[in-house]
């Protein structure tokens, strides 16, 4: 039997690299930088001799390692093949096979949002669940379905891309991925800072919001100070993205749902706020699903990385 592995979460700025044993208990953590020049050729070379020289450092045998998890910003079919990741420079590339000459070890590979809705699964927010549906909300919108215990991937590795849903038809300026009206444009934390730019310059109620100092966090801050604007702004953003959830889960059925990214530091406004009109915009048989927010943190992704793996 096995007793170590790694779990890999590729970003666009660092990546972040996990040495677990295969209990989940995690032995160590460090980063290295993303090094996005010239197409990203350097990724996974770099995270080749990182791996490498943790074994060596560890006194590790090659003999006695499951393999290596990586979870990347694009979509990754099931093969481990990617078609690109705009964040990293990268066109195509067959991931497992690429690691697997690079370091001679087993090599899983997944969408970093998905791999991240597996770590809380395992080790996180929904830890004791195998249906977990989780959304991260940060500068974007990210999603990932687990059922049953496995990632749910699809035919184009876009399973659980709920970030790109559409959800409003009134919106010209296209999202990142070229449609308009995503999801991502409107619950993100520059999709909340997009509504509260809208809210201000049509509403002349007395608020502690100004244009000149919005972000996510401010906004949530002034609800909690109970500011009848930010009121407003937070009720839309959780009526977007609790009504998407409510669809969402009449298709997986979850167990759990969980929130993670950095708007989830909102904390349990967020929860509540999002809960109402998920409850009542879901199904009869998902109203009760309960909505929690994620635990692992920016851990999640090695987490989950290191999950695959050892399924």
């Amino acid at each position: 039997m096995k007793n170590y592995c790694f779990g890999i979460d590729v970003g666009g700025t660092t990546v972040k690299c996990g040495f677990f044993k295969t209990d989940g208990t995690l032995l160590d953590k460090w980063e290295i930088v993303t090094n996005i020049s010239c197409g990203g050729e350097r990724i996974l070379p770099d995270v080749a001799e990182a791996v490498l020289a943790k074994l060596e450092e560890k006194g590790v045998s090659k003999d006695d390692v499951a393999g290596i998890g990586i979870g990347v910003p694009g979509p990754v079919k099931e093969d481990g093949t990617l078609e690109g990741a705009v964040n990293l420079h990268w066109g195509y590339h067959d991931i497992v096979n690429e690691m697997g000459e690079l370091t001679g070890l087993p090599t899983k590979a997944g969408n970093d949002a998905n791999v991240a809705a597996l770590g809380e699964m395992w080790k996180g927010g929904g830890s004791g669940h195998p249906n977990v549906m989780m959304v991260t909300l940060g500068t974007g919108v990210g999603g990932g379905m687990i059922v049953n215990g496995k990632i749910i991937t699809g035919a184009h590795g876009a399973a659980g891309e709920i970030g790109h849903a559409h959800v409003e038809d009134n919106i010209t300026d296209p999202c990142n991925c070229g449609n308009r009206g995503c999801l991502e444009q409107v619950a993100s934390a520059t999709g909340i800072v997009r509504l509260a730019k809208e809210e201000l310059e049509k509403n002349d109620q007395p608020t502690i919001l100004s244009l000149q100092d919005l972000s996510a966090k401010t906004v949530f801050d002034a609800y909690k100070e109970q500011d009848a604007v930010a009121e407003k702004i937070v009720n839309r953003f959780a009526g977007y993205l609790g009504t998407a959830l409510a669809v969402f889960s009449a298709v997986v059925d979850p167990d759990v749902i969980v929130i993670g990214g950095g708007v989830s530091k909102a904390g349990e406004v967020l929860v509540d706020c999002v809960g109402k009109y998920f409850r009542q915009n879901a199904f009869s048989a998902c109203k009760n699903v309960p909505i929690v927010l994620a635990k692992l943190g920016n851990d999640a992704g090695i987490y989950g990385a290191a999950k695959m793996v050892l399924d």
